[in-house]
């Protein structure tokens, strides 16, 4: 005899319990990130490194940038949110504010993490902690903040929420890439998976806004990518959301009739996945490098060969 399937209601999430941000404890603070430094004597190192394998395709990395800058070039960096934990963001924004990146893209938990950092000098609560009571993601300062930048879908949600976190003020508002693009007119897009990000259990949050502001944020990228002729295209720290999202943009260009054919890829993480490099490294182009190693070096690395061979 066959068994009744049991019919499933969808959760009701104004039950969720929720907290103030505030009284979160996190693993992430001012304190401990990076600093871009000036050092003129760089480029000797570069050109000292050997002309082989990891060692050139950095060197080869480099010069692709710098040729893409000096030839008013796109040079996008789509970012996982584990650079912002690692405490990269002044480096990402002080390479906006020279001008060599032209563009920023990041996931959810990347526009989550920017945002309290921008209010409050800290984030990346101590998951292992709060999993055990189910507290884990119920601060209510970021979904709120977050929902009210989607409720501004024709911006698209990265220039919405940077936009929000100027007009409100935060305390750290000078270390928010998303701030930084606002201020500079930088795109900074968001891409969101629905149910991957801490903010999607509050029922504050509405998937439809959600939904159009991330959409809205991936038609823009797009024309970003439309320019990528001649320019460079870094994926770091994102193993899946990135280099999709990247794949589908590169398409739409090219079904758009763009030529986005010559140009340089790059993948940098600690470990390499197979959709950054089958969808980054190898699809896209014939000039595709994988960098492996950790972020809270490579990039300052990096950052300080590009200003030095400038």
């Amino acid at each position: 005899m066959k068994k009744k399937r049991r019919e499933y209601k969808p959760v009701d999430l104004k039950k969720i319990k929720t907290y103030s941000i505030k009284k979160r404890k996190n693993l992430v603070n001012l304190e401990q990130f990076g600093k871009p430094i000036e050092f003129k004597g760089f480029n000797k190192f570069i050109d000292s490194l050997p002309k082989v394998l990891a060692a050139n395709h950095l060197k080869n990395v480099i010069d692709n940038i710098v040729k893409a800058h000096n030839k008013d070039r796109q040079v996008v960096l789509a970012l996982g949110a584990h650079v912002i934990k690692c405490g990269l963001s002044p480096i990402v924004i002080d390479l906006m504010k020279r001008g060599i990146v032209t563009a920023v893209a990041m996931n959810g938990s990347g526009a989550i993490h920017d945002y309290e950092i921008s209010l409050m000098g800290e984030t990346s609560e101590d998951v292992s902690h709060s999993l055990k009571d189910g507290t884990f993601g119920m601060a209510v300062e970021t979904a709120e903040a977050i929902q009210a930048a989607a409720s501004v879908p024709e911006s698209g949600l990265g220039r919405a929420l940077g936009d929000k976190i100027l007009k409100d003020k935060n305390k750290y508002k000078q270390h928010s890439i998303l701030a930084e693009g606002a201020r500079l007119n930088i795109p900074v897009t968001v891409h969101v998976a629905i149910g991957t990000d801490i903010i999607h259990m509050h029922s504050c949050v509405s998937g439809a806004d959600m939904g159009e502001s991330s959409h809205m944020d991936f038609k823009i990228l797009c024309s970003v990518v439309s320019e990528l002729e001649g320019g460079v295209w870094l994926n770091v720290g994102s193993a899946v959301i990135m280099p999709e999202v990247f794949l589908k943009a590169i398409t739409v260009a090219r079904n758009l009739g763009r030529k986005v054919k010559n140009f340089t890829t790059v993948n940098m993480d600690m470990i390499q996945h197979y959709r950054p490099q089958t969808n980054v490294v190898k699809r896209p182009t014939t000039h595709g490098y994988s960098i492996t190693g950790h972020h809270e070096i490579m990039l300052p690395l990096l950052r300080l060969g590009i200003i030095s061979k400038l």
